[in-house]
C-alpha cells in the first residue's frame, strides 16, 4: 500500500467519527521531512479524540492489516499521534491544534483540505 492510499484510509476513519478540519499535508517535496504525509484533524472533546483514534486504527487494520508503528498521547487525549512511518496522523483537541500550528510549521507542504 502506498503512503497516499494509507492517508485516504486514515481520512476515512476520521470522517467516521465526525472529525473536523481534516487536512492532508503532502510532505514528499519538503526538504528534511521525515514522513510522506501528515493527516491532521480536530475533535471537540477528549471522548471524540479517543473515538477518532479508535476508528482510524480499526479502518487501517481492516483494509491493510497494519497497526501504527507507535502512537503517543492517548492517555492525555489532547493531541494523539499515530505513526505509520510514511504517514503520521495527528488528532487534536481544537485549541491544542492552533497552539502547535503544524500547518504553519510545515508551510512548504502541499495542503489538501477535506470536506467543508
Amino acid at each position: 500500500m502506498t503512503a497516499e492510499e494509507l492517508s485516504k484510509v486514515i481520512v476515512k476513519g476520521m470522517e467516521e467519527k465526525k472529525a473536523s478540519d481534516i487536512v492532508v499535508m503532502d510532505l514528499r517535496g519538503v526538504k528534511n521531512a521525515f514522513t510522506d504525509f501528515f493527516v491532521i484533524c480536530s475533535g471537540n472533546s477528549d471522548t471524540q479524540i479517543e473515538a477518532i483514534y479508535d476508528a482510524v486504527e480499526e479502518e487501517v487494520i481492516k483494509s491493510h492489516q497494519e497497526k501504527p508503528f507507535r502512537s503517543e498521547g492517548k492517555n492525555n487525549k489532547q493531541w494523539i499521534l499515530m505513526d505509520y512511518v510514511n504517514v503520521v496522523a495527528h488528532i487534536f483537541l481544537k485549541d491544542r491544534r492552533s497552539f502547535y500550528g503544524l500547518e504553519e510549521l510545515w508551510g512548504d507542504a502541499k495542503i489538501t483540505r477535506i470536506g467543508s
